[in-house]
């Protein structure tokens, strides 16, 4: 039994407290901001490891050509306060690991920003910026600004009807709050589903009228990124790897490396995790003690969020690399032709 559930007391506290917000909000006790351009929210019920960040780039890529797209973030982790808008001089401790990301992917063709205040975000982002559409990040509990359009994430090993709240499960707010969302994605799906699982699935989160269900999955990139040069995956079963990881979880990551490489170390550290030196200088002495060639026989490999936070790094940048991942949706002209139709006629 999971040590946790021990702490179920307490969740019923931390419900009490959710249920009364939410209340608060359904009622009008408590002010939801509302804007006239299509605002998408990204989110999930749980803490983390939903796979928020690929998922925007899906929205960001299928958008990007329609309008002008701004996401608008809390930048967690950052030094900064306030309102800031990503550009060419943003460090991550500016805007925080996951706009840096989509900066780093997208550039100058959309709108990042970061806000605390999302409802003062957004409205900035209109009057200054002229954003046309918002794809909202891990703002589904956010509920000062009110999206017209609501995509819950929930993780195929780890679905949010299986799951309890905190402390005793990794739930932000009880598992009612899945009747505001438009889309349900369950994500991080193996390649093929059973017609018996799907169904299973289906009836679990029992759909309300309004709503659709989807199922992703993570496709790996056929190379991985680096400063000074690329790696095919023609040479990775060659390959010893130091896996270095700060998200929240790392399962799938981990199967798929050692799936992929000749050996794998894996040094796991918390999600968003701010590396001190000591930790570099750790890293950097295992991978110095594992045999063959820097770059050729061995690599220090990480996800493309974490090598945000890791890139300036002068002890290890040159000898990082991460490998670029990206979603595949069933049932995709269904999904996007959903999502183009809001942004349309909004």
């Amino acid at each position: 039994m999971n040590w946790r559930r021990f702490l179920l007391p307490f969740s019923g506290l931390y419900w009490i407290g959710t249920s009364v917000r939410n209340l608060f909000y359904n009622i009008g006790m408590m002010r939801s901001s509302s804007f006239k351009i299509p605002i998408i929210n990204v989110g999930n019920l749980s803490v983390g490891g939903t796979g928020k960040s690929p998922h925007i780039m899906y929205l960001i890529d299928l958008l990007k050509d329609e309008k002008l797209i701004a996401t608008l973030s809390r930048g967690y982790g950052r030094k900064t306060k306030g309102f800031l808008i990503a550009n060419y001089s943003s460090k991550v401790y500016d805007i925080g690991d996951e706009p840096m990301q989509f900066f780093q992917r997208f550039k100058n063709r959309i709108l990042i920003a970061v806000c605390e205040d999302r409802a003062f975000g957004a409205q900035k982002l209109i009057d200054h910026y002229n954003a046309e559409a918002i794809l909202l990040d891990d703002a589904y509990q956010h509920r000062g600004i009110k999206a017209g359009f609501n995509i819950l994430l929930t993780d195929f090993n780890n679905p949010y009807y299986k799951d309890f709240l905190l402390p005793a499960g990794d739930l932000r707010e009880s598992r009612s709050g899945v009747r505001r969302a438009d889309i349900i994605i369950v994500t991080k799906c193996p390649d093929r589903i059973s017609e018996e699982k799907h169904k299973e699935i289906s009836k679990k989160i029992n759909l309300k009228s309004h709503q659709q269900l989807f199922f992703s999955k993570i496709v790996y990139d056929n190379k991985l990124i680096g400063k000074l040069d690329n790696v095919e995956k023609s040479t990775w079963k060659n390959l010893n790897v130091i896996l270095v990881t700060g998200i929240a979880k790392t399962d799938g990551l981990v199967k798929f490396a050692e799936e992929n490489f000749a050996n794998v170390l894996h040094l796991e550290y918390p999600d968003h995790h701010n590396f001190s030196q000591s930790e570099i200088e750790y890293i950097y002495k295992r991978y110095e003690d594992t045999e063959g060639r820097k770059r050729f026989d061995k690599i220090i490999m990480t996800t493309e969020k974490d090598y945000m936070r890791l890139m300036e790094e002068s002890m290890i940048k040159d000898d990082l690399y991460y490998i670029p991942i990206s979603i595949d949706i069933n049932d995709k002209e269904k999904f996007n032709q959903t999502i183009l139709e809001y942004v349309g006629q909004n």
